[in-house]
């Protein structure tokens, strides 16, 4: 028999304990509701060793401030953590029921996605390893470490140029473009004012004692010297509760995500989601600010709700 996580209904539960999670429960508690915290214990960042950007903790490392957050939640009475992974999510009568891997069972009135995603990078021998160090996806979160120097570009889809474009202010870019993908003599001036390299000829994969890199080998045998590479993955949700609940998806340019309103509800009645699941320009202080406000529209539904 499966295990109640107790007698009574919590009023919400949060799939996910990073930065939009936590932010939500933060809310809910203060809001002196009942509030669940599942987390599987791994966050997108786990890769970088460091977080930057985000007012007042840059240069953290993002296990810091994640436990710095939990600490403080758990100071709330009405605030649980769990640790664990979640199994299924299924709609019920009085609104969800989460089924864990051990064998606990979570019931809530509300429900809360905020596990994140997953990139998807290419399968370019040398990238895995070197992910979230030199192999990096985002320029504001670690452009400034790399220090200028050589560095590449690697972008996924119709945003190449513009990718490169932006990331051209941290070094000395070369563009490793596919021989089919075609730029437009606009798109050729602004690369050249920036002073990027066109490269056609296919990578063959990353050298050096990784996760440093010394450069880039390509399949006529050339080795092309850089410092790092800026890769623009793609996504994919880190699971498929969205689509289980029957939660519309939206096309991005990074994949589909879940589609929410200005509060952070989602097309199913009481299912809301924030963070990286849900906003294609991810960034810590991005997925705060909307766990945020998911967590106080999640506490307007509950209350209206009470008062019908």
């Amino acid at each position: 028999m499966p295990m109640q996580d107790n007698a009574h209904q919590h009023d919400a539960v949060i799939i996910g304990g990073s930065y939009a999670g936590l932010s939500a429960g933060l809310q809910l508690a203060r809001a002196r509701r009942q509030v669940v915290v599942i987390d599987d214990g791994r966050p997108r960042n786990r890769f970088a060793s460091h977080a930057h950007g985000m007012l007042s903790n840059d240069g953290r490392p993002g296990g810091d401030i994640t436990g710095d957050a939990r600490r403080q939640i758990t100071a709330y009475p009405t605030a649980q953590l769990r640790q664990g992974e979640v199994v299924s999510v299924q709609r019920t009568d009085q609104g969800f029921s989460i089924a864990m891997a051990d064998g606990a069972v979570v019931e809530a009135r509300r429900l809360l996605l905020a596990h994140g995603v997953e990139d998807t990078p290419p399968a370019i021998p040398g990238v895995k390893e070197r992910w979230g160090q030199t192999a990096i996806h985002c320029p504001w979160c670690h452009g400034y470490e790399i220090g200028q120097g050589p560095i590449g570009v690697l972008s996924q889809g119709e945003h190449t140029a513009h990718y490169a474009l932006m990331v051209a202010e941290w070094g000395a870019p070369t563009l490793f473009l596919d021989a089919d993908v075609q730029l437009s003599a606009e798109e050729r001036r602004m690369l050249d004012r920036r002073g990027v390299t066109l490269e056609r000829t296919p990578i063959a994969a990353l050298e050096g004692a990784a996760p440093q890199l010394d450069g880039a080998r390509l399949t006529d045998g050339r080795l092309i010297p850089l410092k790092a590479i800026f890769v623009g993955s793609r996504v994919r949700l880190s699971n498929g509760f969205a689509a289980s609940l029957g939660c519309e998806l939206a096309d991005t340019p990074v994949g589909p995500l879940v589609k929410v309103d200005p509060m952070q509800q989602t097309t199913q009645p009481g299912v809301f989601a924030a963070g990286d699941l849900a906003r294609a320009a991810s960034n810590i202080t991005y997925a705060a600010s909307d766990g945020m406000t998911a967590g106080q529209a999640l506490f307007r539904s509950l209350l209206m709700e009470e008062l019908a």
